[in-house]
């Protein structure tokens, strides 16, 4: 997915970094790792709001356990029919939407995460972990390895959007916000005027988390932001063409004030669409298939034109 603020300035991305032989880095080299603090300084001050940000969907699902159990975000009946091992195998071919690490993700530049979280069946310590579909990694460890990519990169500002929450009650949802405390500290960005945020003020307050949480508990914390100041409307369809017309609609009818936006680049899958292409997978079925890369390389050229 790919997470789009209305731009009023053009902003090119370079390519990941790698080190060259030397280990040093030419003065002309773009690298993604540090693409916000590489920006030019006129847009330093410019609203945080008004910059295209990319970011990924389900952005945690690089990995999911298929010996874990079938998620609470899944109907009884693919629950049922999860008891069969080969179930699950094919489970995980449509519940994996990324195949790049938080840490990959963050090098290659990426800005924005899209999280659903849930506590497991059985577990007694509260843990939280990463869903969709099937469990994935814990909570904890996923922001660690953002955090250690915060600590190297200072400059740096993501977006962290828990917006779907499964079997949590009111002593998971303290667990989850202590761990995202424990995690940041300092680096939280506490709630404020949308329009009051730019990479500089967020660079003077050594703040680069801003943390969005779709449920009553974000009252309870300064450093939580309502749900409501990043709207993600969502497309739902398997048709590129029914999905571009979407994003430039929603995008164009987007509030001007108060609040972020996600246009949500993703096409979805219907229960037709996995029956046919159950043994392929999300991937073959629905991205190559549909020739969404080059759509999609079309439609970026359109919004730097």
């Amino acid at each position: 997915m790919l997470a789009v603020r209305k731009a009023r300035r053009k902003l090119r991305m370079g390519t990941i970094c790698s080190p060259n032989p030397s280990g040093t880095k030419t003065s002309s080299e773009v690298c993604n790792a540090d693409w916000m603090a590489s920006l030019p300084p006129h847009l330093h001050n410019l609203p945080l709001s008004n910059l295209a940000i990319p970011g990924s969907h389900d952005s945690f699902s690089y990995w999911v356990d298929e010996k874990s159990p079938v998620g609470p975000d899944q109907t009884q009946a693919i629950k049922r029919l999860a008891r069969i091992s080969l179930v699950k195998k094919l489970m995980k071919k449509w519940s994996v939407t990324q195949n790049l690490t938080f840490r990959e993700q963050l090098e290659a530049g990426i800005r924005y995460f899209d999280l659903r979280v849930s506590s497991k069946p059985g577990d007694a310590d509260q843990e939280i972990y990463f869903i969709h579909g099937l469990f994935g990694i814990k909570v904890w460890d996923g922001l660690m390895e953002i955090d250690s990519f915060l600590t190297q990169h200072p400059q740096e500002i993501i977006f962290l959007d828990f917006n779907h929450f499964y079997a949590m009650d009111e002593t998971h949802h303290k667990c989850l916000v202590l761990r995202i405390q424990e995690a940041f500290g300092n680096k939280l960005c506490p709630a404020c005027s949308v329009e009051s945020l730019t990479l500089r003020t967020l660079w003077e307050k050594n703040c680069q988390v801003l943390t969005f949480y779709h449920c009553p508990f974000y009252k309870q914390y300064p450093f939580l932001w309502p749900g409501k100041k990043i709207p993600a409307p969502w497309a739902n369809t398997t048709s590129v063409r029914k999905l571009i017309l979407f994003l430039e609609t929603t995008l164009s009818e987007r509030a001007p004030r108060g609040s972020f936006h996600v246009s949500q680049a993703i096409l979805t899958p219907r229960v037709k669409t996995i029956a046919r292409g159950l043994v392929g997978g999300l991937k073959n079925t629905l991205v190559h298939s549909n020739g969404w890369k080059s759509r999609e390389s079309s439609l970026l050229s359109q919004e730097r034109s």
